[in-house]
């Protein structure tokens, strides 16, 4: 029996990788479990993917790349009328109030990249992209990448914490950032 042609395997498989990291994270990633969740055999991943890594920079490039990246949300969104600081609240609540799967993704992927080289130059660009994005509405680059590192840390801690958005929290930290008025917090003379 001759060779069945399968245009879309290959990204039948990033696909499952995605979804696999998404569900149990990348230490559950293999060539096998992938094949098994994409439904073909074990040899078309190690085709299409020499490596793991080659796997996860495709996913990774997905997840923040694609028609539906956070980052082409953000610029949406910020383009409007709403003020920066309720644009980036609201945004925020949204993503954070769904489900966390998509949020443990992106930060799956993303971290991978601290121990995996060739991650490391997507998972900078899509900080440098949401920086640029963000920075069209900020007093300067640095203020963005400030915003970029508060923002991580504070989707991060949810994540490891469980805690429920605290939307004035989210505010004040923002507020700050941005420079402008936020809630006072007591013991704060600045």
């Amino acid at each position: 029996m001759g060779r069945r042609y399968d245009p879309e395997r290959r990204q039948r498989i990033i696909d499952a990788a995605i979804r696999l990291v998404e569900l149990k994270g990348i230490s559950a990633l293999s060539h096998r479990s992938v094949a098994a969740e994409a439904d073909v055999p074990l040899g078309s991943t190690t085709y299409h993917f020499g490596s793991l890594d080659d796997l996860l920079v495709a996913a990774l490039q997905q997840v923040t790349c694609g028609p539906q990246s956070e980052i082409e949300t953000w610029d949406r969104e910020l383009s409007g009328r709403e003020s920066l600081l309720d644009v980036m609240v609201r945004i925020l609540e949204e993503y954070a109030s769904g489900a966390h799967g998509r949020i443990r993704l992106e930060y799956e992927l993303y971290l991978a990249a601290l121990r995996r080289p060739p991650l490391q130059p997507v998972a900078a660009a899509w900080i440098d992209d949401w920086v640029e994005v963000v920075g069209r509405h900020t007093a300067d680059p640095a203020t963005a990448r400030a915003l970029a590192a508060l923002i991580d840390g504070l989707l991060l801690q949810i994540l490891l914490t469980d805690r429920p958005f605290d939307r004035t929290e989210v505010r004040s930290a923002l507020a700050r950032v941005l420079g402008g008025p936020g809630p006072a917090v007591e013991g704060d003379r600045s």
